[in-house]
């Protein structure tokens, strides 16, 4: 006798109850009966505070690697985070004025971030500003530290996306496709007059998997490529070829937002959450696009003034040396692995070697 087993494929909803829940209740759930206050949680903030976090880890990882010190990430990252959700509440509520702005309107509520409601265009204009601030007071290059915060803002917005899930909002048009997102009929963004059981795109899902799988095409085209110059039909015009010089000087963080800007105008285009319509376009299409065409041209320009490898994570006068290390540089090299492996294998390696070794590098570390 064969039995059928039937696995639906369509994606479930969380409970309502983990949007929101009472950490002073949990522990009390626990047996901590002395618990007497309350902490409401929501899980779309973990979402983002994960996200946060392991952006914090990555890009503190890849600036040690070029020479910065250890956790500098997190002065630059203290002035980004509160630049960042400031700009991302400003976007929203420009892009979304019906909600905030009418005949008797509580303005205060445009401050209520916790009611939900960021952007992360709006994110990513006042993350720059703040960045921006946190490397002048650092002495990090701001491009440094664009590049290496790049594939960790791709994670970081992976993260972010999962609080869409729990919050059951920003989905995409009705499907038929077995991983449809099971949505409750009595969800007030529910398009009328579709029948209770109706899928709806998942854009929370397919942002997550483009903004992962560009993390490692980020990575791949750091580690293998520069930005150079190809003769095609008897014209040299920029192109990604191999050498020693990674895309450095903010050329990588250009990537990204040309990366993010092409998943974003996708998914965008077929969400039916409200949004301001401009020439025919939702706004933050509009705003996709305009990342994709500041990508291009900052990795253009950016080629063209810097056609080699940065000298430092740090701009002169501000370098940082460790105090553990016997010989440090501020230029670091493709080359290093090899060369340290020349050294080493010298019967004299002492300092003067090390140092003319260094002197002939010019290239970026392979170690990122």
């Amino acid at each position: 006798m064969t039995t059928t087993v039937f696995a639906p494929l369509s994606i479930p909803s969380p409970d309502l109850s983990w949007q929101v829940f009472n950490l002073g209740q949990w522990l009390r759930d626990l047996g901590l009966g002395w618990v007497d206050w309350n902490l409401y949680i929501h899980m779309y903030a973990i979402c983002i505070l994960l996200g946060i976090f392991a952006a914090g880890i990555v890009t503190n990882r890849r600036l040690v690697r070029r020479g910065a010190e250890p956790w500098v990430v997190l002065d630059i990252a203290l002035w980004a985070v509160i630049f960042g959700i400031v700009g991302a509440r400003i976007f929203h509520v420009l892009t979304h004025p019906d909600d905030y702005f009418y005949a008797g309107a509580d303005l205060m509520r445009t401050l209520y971030v916790w009611e939900g409601g960021i952007a992360i265009f709006g994110a990513l204009l006042g993350g720059a500003v703040g960045a921006f601030i946190g490397c002048r007071l650092t002495g990090v290059r701001f491009w440094s530290f664009a590049d290496a915060l790049a594939p960790a803002m791709l994670l970081a917005q992976a993260f972010g996306r999962f609080g869409n899930w729990f919050n059951h909002e920003l989905f995409g048009l009705p499907t038929d496709l077995p991983w449809g997102l099971e949505i409750e009929s009595t969800n007030a963004a529910f398009p009328a007059g579709l029948p209770e059981g109706t899928l709806f795109h998942p854009t929370f899902l397919y942002e997550v998997i483009w903004n992962l799988l560009g993390v490692a095409i980020l990575l791949f085209l750091e580690r293998k490529f520069r930005l150079g110059r190809a003769d095609i039909a008897g014209a040299s015009v920029p192109a990604l070829v191999p050498g020693a010089y990674r895309l450095q000087w903010g050329r990588l963080f250009g990537a990204y937002l040309v990366w993010y800007g092409i998943g974003r105008t996708l998914w965008e285009s077929i969400r039916i959450d409200p949004s301001e319509i401009f020439l025919g376009l939702r706004t933050n299409v509009w705003a996709a696009v305009l990342a994709i065409v500041v990508g291009i041209i900052i990795i253009v320009v950016q080629g063209r003034r810097h056609p080699g490898g940065e000298p430092g994570v740090y701009v002169p006068g501000r370098q940082w040396h460790d105090p553990a290390a016997v010989d440090s540089e501020d230029t670091y090299s493709d080359s290093d692995f090899d060369d340290e492996v020349v050294v080493a294998a010298s019967p004299v390696a002492g300092p003067e070697k090390t140092s003319a070794k260094n002197a002939a590098t010019s290239g970026p570390s392979a170690k990122s």
